[in-house]
């Protein structure tokens, strides 16, 4: 009985250990990760048009996340026209015969009417407010202290030209590249290794990097922005991502294909690794500069949707140019 109260006591400081190291409650973040997997496995057994309804919904989230990220700065985005504009955006780019034309419309239209929308500051309850002061309260001061907002416990004002620009930038951040995942699914008829490609190679990248980080980690990538970040996690993370690929088109393609684009995967990794451990970078910025920990809180041991989906969506425009140039 006392050997097995010793080996529980190790098993939870090497737990701790590992969740210090990584950032995340590890358990947690592995029993969500399968559930995720799960779910947009089973999307895509059911249809692709049940995959893309799933990603709706995740940038539905996704935009009320950033909407209560802003709020605690004093930004204010119009979330329901972002709703309406990036639900219309993805759909009619996947069933519109002519989507990249489809896209870039929706894409000028959704810009002009959230711009329009964010000139006028509605409210809608005090749901919001409620939610903004619970994610402060579990925010660490000294984090605060160091955002370009300093959170005295007032609201902060800004012009409606800043506003306006925080609406826009979140247009280009969530519809423009979720539409960059929709687009593959339409083309050269591999809609199903794609939306994997699109989808789990950057999952697979961040784990390679998280892996590799707190076992190798000792030369810090950017170390102001992301402290844990390191060469050797960006190194786990491209090498994770290219054997992905690999893996992906060698069950995809036939030999005649691999026989002359068997570079594809390794540029594929590379892109996948790179550009995704810098959505994440871009992401831990803007939680930097708001003075938050986490983008949202949704999704258990991996903070919110936002902090999921960062990298996906960096890697999205790269993927799906890469897969349409060379006709895979």
């Amino acid at each position: 009985m006392e050997h097995n109260d010793q080996l529980h006591d190790q098993a939870e400081v090497t737990l701790d250990q590992i969740n210090k190291k990584t950032g995340r409650n590890m358990p947690q973040a592995i029993a969500t990760a399968v559930v995720l997997i799960a779910i947009i496995l089973g999307c895509l057994l059911i249809s692709i048009d049940v995959f893309v309804a799933l990603i709706v919904v995740f940038m539905i989230l996704a935009l009320w996340e950033l909407r209560v990220d802003f709020a605690t700065a004093g930004l204010h985005i119009p979330v329901f026209m972002l709703w309406i504009c990036s639900a219309c955006t993805l759909l009619a780019t996947y069933y519109s015969p002519l989507h990249v034309v489809t896209m870039s419309l929706c894409a000028m239209a959704s810009i002009v009417l959230v711009a329009l929308s964010a000139t006028a500051k509605l409210s809608f309850g005090n749901r919001l407010s409620l939610v903004v002061a619970d994610k402060l309260s579990h925010t660490e001061a000294a984090a605060r202290l160091e955002s370009s907002f300093n959170h005295d416990g007032n609201e902060q004002h800004h012009s409606r030209l800043s506003h306006v620009a925080v609406s826009v930038l979140t247009v280009l951040y969530i519809p423009v590249l979720a539409s960059c995942i929709i687009l593959p699914l339409t083309f050269h008829g591999h809609p199903v290794a794609h939306a994997i490609m699109l989808v789990f190679l950057p999952a697979l990248s961040d784990t390679g990097g998280l892996f590799a980080g707190a076992w190798l980690g000792k030369h810090k990538l950017s170390p102001r922005i992301s402290p844990k970040k390191s060469w050797e996690g960006l190194a786990g993370s491209v090498v994770f991502a290219m054997v992905g690929a690999f893996a992906v088109m060698f069950c995809t393609y036939t030999p005649q294909v691999w026989a002359t684009r068997w570079w594809v995967p390794i540029i594929m990794g590379i892109l996948v690794g790179v550009v995704g451990t810098f959505g994440d970078l871009c992401a831990s910025m803007i939680k930097r500069d708001l003075g938050l920990k986490d983008m949202g809180h949704l999704l258990k041991g991996h903070g919110g949707v936002m902090d999921r989906v960062d990298s996906i969506l960096m890697a999205a425009p790269f993927t799906c140019i890469l897969l349409w140039l060379t006709g895979m």
